[in-house]
């Protein structure tokens, strides 16, 4: 048996994982068969519709709080199911 035969076993690892590595990206990434939305979509751009309606005004930072904010009562924020037992 001479040493020349086993060069080919050294080459087919590298080689091998270059092929499955290749393989396994065309297959999960499949670029040649997805969908280019920009490209295969029609789109027909129809007028906008609606209205626009002026709700509140906050101007700067007059106030230092926020109207209704319920921070300080604690007790109403966080509601404790009654039914349940009390946790461990």
């Amino acid at each position: 048996m001479s040493d020349d035969s086993g060069l080919w076993l050294l080459a087919a690892g590298p080689a091998g994982a270059t092929a499955l590595y290749w393989a396994l990206y065309r297959y999960y990434r499949n670029t040649d068969k997805s969908h280019a939305f920009e490209r295969d979509t029609a789109i027909e751009a129809k007028p906008v519709t609606g209205a626009d309606r002026k709700v509140d005004t906050v101007i700067g930072t007059q106030e230092r709080r926020i109207r209704g904010d319920n921070v300080a009562a604690y007790r109403t924020r966080v509601q404790r199911d009654r039914d349940s037992p009390p946790p461990l």
